[in-house]
């Protein structure tokens, strides 16, 4: 009798370590074939570019192809609707961008809730926007520029890609936040003629697309927005310095569909999160104008939900729509 309750006892703790072996079995294989990463925008455009950077390093690490496959529109949410649909196996991940967060809130009639259908993996960087104006504004930081704005009201015209994009939220949170009144205009195509020839007087645009215009001195960089001075323009101010809690950036990290296994979701934050740390990618990335920025999962699934609500405020004041 006791023997076969010990034979039972040992069947029954074999049958719980299953599970633990299984999950650890699973997260060593992983990957075993291809893996798919959907971005949401052209190639060539930003997110691409630090996608394929990512990639590249990836599947040097892992030893498996990561494939970007672009599948840009809609602000990044047919990229988005893709990977929802996809097996929740690991093998098709999303690029997430800010636009992700902002899209929760402008588009009414989305077929997935971003925040219960996607989950977080990793961050890999966040991308600050520079306040730059064309010469013919006199100012030449930001409390200059408030003054001129509140002196010259609805005469200050401020570029953007479009409504509800980044860029353009950016500004309205400049214009909550100080009060001046600035006009929008949004642009299908390329605003930086306007710019440089002085139709539109500012922009808040990447620091990717600016910098050598600024340092051309064709434009002017008047702050960025990020809580701290950047490495690319170490001399231009932190708006927050003078709008006391101003930031507004731009961030790209990696999701997966809800109820991928938690051992890869974890094998991949710390891949990515190894692959964003290597000096070669590190430094790539920082010549490229983005901020390197690696949390775990959970921490970036708190940076999102945060990023998601106080976009929400700026659309829901300003009265934004989509185009």
């Amino acid at each position: 009798m006791k023997l076969l309750r010990r034979r039972f006892l040992r069947l029954a703790m074999g049958v719980v370590a299953l599970p633990a072996v299984s999950r650890v079995a699973r997260a060593e294989s992983y990957p075993s074939r291809p893996v798919h990463v959907v971005v949401g925008f052209p190639p060539g455009s930003g997110p691409d570019i630090v996608a394929r950077l990512l990639g590249q390093k990836l599947s040097e690490r892992l030893g498996q192809s990561f494939i970007v496959e672009n599948r840009p529109g809609a602000g990044s949410n047919i990229a988005t609707e893709t990977v929802v649909r996809a097996p929740a196996d690991g093998y098709t991940l999303l690029f997430a961008a800010a636009s992700n967060a902002i899209n929760a809130t402008l588009y009414a009639n989305l077929t997935f809730d971003f925040m219960r259908d996607i989950a977080p993996v990793a961050s890999v960087v966040s991308t600050p926007f520079v306040l730059a104006s064309n010469l013919a504004v006199p100012a030449k930081t930001v409390p200059e520029f408030i003054a001129y704005a509140k002196a010259n009201p609805g005469k200050v015209n401020m570029a953007s890609p479009g409504n509800g994009t980044t860029p353009h939220l950016c500004g309205e949170l400049f214009k909550m936040m100080t009060g001046v009144d600035i006009v929008h205009v949004p642009y299908r195509a390329n605003y930086m003629p306007d710019l440089l020839g002085g139709q539109v007087q500012i922009a808040f645009s990447t620091a990717t697309q600016l910098v050598e215009y600024i340092s051309a001195g064709k434009l002017r960089a008047l702050g960025v927005n990020s809580a701290m001075r950047i490495e690319a323009l170490p001399d231009v101010q932190a708006i927050g310095e003078s709008v006391p809690g101003y930031e507004g950036i731009g961030w790209f990290g990696v999701g997966v569909p809800k109820g991928t296994p938690s051992e890869i979701v974890e094998k991949l934050n710390a891949e990515v999160n190894a692959a964003v740390a290597n000096p070669d990618i590190k430094g790539r990335l920082v010549a490229l104008g983005v901020v390197p920025m690696s949390m775990t999962s959970a921490a970036f699934g708190k940076f999102i939900a945060t990023e998601t609500e106080k976009w929400a405020k700026v659309i829901k004041v300003a009265g934004i729509k989509p185009q």
